[in-house]
């Protein structure tokens, strides 16, 4: 079992937003920079936990948990099947949850004082899923996203940001090369449409299953750093 080199708050909610959420303590006073991270589907805001090792003292890590709830300790950000063709959604939930977390983020920047321009959002699987979502289509609202053993839905097509307001977002992608639950190829597509939009992500796969390996966690760190 890992140590946490760090306490965590009370599981607490956002007014605005309604999503709840764990911050990483102690913070300092004033934080400088904000990371939200996203859990995958059927898990928690605590699955994480270990990511926001290694991270900056001054950043903000706020663990978010999705609204729906699938079982005890169980949540999601919206229902998914994985069917013979692909992932199959429900895509209004997805987009409800991206409304959701683009309130989410205003609110914790204003409350703690904190530009976009030093906030990240990132996720595991359909965590990172949704950081996608948030941060292609409202990329006004953060610096950079990270896509950790997830995918850029073709869902969100219509909602995808001009290149010109993409110019200066960021980008990781970290994917195993033998992921059983989302295949190698999403993180290659999404490779795709990122250069398109001209957003070059720093882009890794590693011999891993769908999972976070040590090696994603530490290019992770460093990119966030960067």
């Amino acid at each position: 079992m890992t140590t946490l080199s760090f306490g965590l708050s009370d599981l607490q909610t956002e007014p605005v937003s309604g999503l709840a959420y764990r911050l990483r303590t102690p913070t300092p006073a004033k934080p400088s920079k904000l990371l939200v991270l996203l859990h995958g589907v059927g898990s928690n805001e605590t699955n994480l936990l270990t990511l926001a090792t290694g991270i900056d003292a001054d950043t903000l890590v706020v663990f978010g948990q999705g609204p729906l709830q699938m079982g005890p300790q169980q949540y999601a950000w919206f229902r998914v099947m994985f069917t013979p063709s692909g992932p199959q959604i429900v895509p209004q939930e997805a987009e409800h949850s991206r409304q959701l977390l683009i309130t989410l983020l205003l609110q914790l920047q204003q409350q703690h004082g904190i530009a976009p321009a030093n906030s990240v959002i990132a996720g595991f699987s359909q965590g990172g899923i949704m950081s996608a979502s948030v941060a292609l289509s409202s990329p006004e609202s953060v610096r950079g996203f990270a896509i950790l053993s997830g995918r850029i839905l073709p869902e969100l097509e219509p909602q995808i940001a001009s290149n010109a307001r993409l110019a200066t977002l960021r980008a990781f992608v970290g994917h195993g090369d033998y992921d059983s639950k989302l295949p190698v190829h999403w993180a290659e597509r999404s490779d795709a449409l990122l250069k398109a939009r001209g957003v070059i992500p720093e882009s890794h796969r590693y011999p891993i299953d769908h999972g976070i390996s040590a090696e994603m966690h530490a290019d992770f760190v460093r990119w966030l750093a960067g």
